[in-house]
């Protein structure tokens, strides 16, 4: 048998809870006794939804259909989600004017598809040297840029890779 949940009915062993839903009249503080035989005279359950609250709180209603309707909730919520794809586009750090041109054309058409663009340089062996370029390179890119997106992380070099981050503009 899986595990539920949440607690119900006899699995309750607190000693008073406080009871809420829509079919109770007057709801409040109730002995844990008390909420079970109110909820056993409507042929309901007694579930626990918050049991670090002080006292706990409980709903009397039908067992499935809480979990029916938490499982539709989820799924509303996980629908509405949106989910954010990062695209990267890597540069050496002497990218001729060309490479430069054809992937600044790529990063505009990810950022209009909505994806955030993680821009690097990538230093091999001692072009570390060369950690001025690359972010002069970062800056051109995210200054062309500057209509499409918004730098979310500005040019930062981490190991071997220097980092900037581009999330697309909000269509207003």
């Amino acid at each position: 048998m899986k595990e539920n949940p949440n607690r119900i009915n006899d699995e309750i062993t607190v000693p008073e809870v406080r009871v809420v839903g829509d079919n109770i009249e007057n709801p409040g503080v109730y002995s844990t006794r008390e909420a079970l035989k109110m909820a056993d005279e409507m042929e309901l359950d007694l579930i626990e939804i918050s049991p670090k609250a002080e006292p706990p709180v409980c709903r009397i209603a039908d067992y499935q259909k809480f979990l029916y309707q938490q499982k539709k909730k989820a799924k509303e919520l996980k629908a509405n989600q949106v989910k954010v794809t990062v695209k990267e586009v890597r540069f050496g750090p002497q990218t001729d004017d060309h490479d430069y041109n054809f992937k600044l054309k790529h990063a505009m058409n990810f950022l209009k598809e909505g994806a955030k663009v993680k821009a690097y340089v990538f230093f091999r062996g001692r072009s570390i040297v060369f950690k001025e370029q690359g972010e002069i390179l970062l800056l051109r890119f995210a200054t062309d840029l500057e209509e499409y997106a918004k730098v979310e992380m500005m040019p930062k070099l981490d190991g071997k890779k220097m980092n900037m981050m581009l999330a697309p503009k909000s269509k207003k």
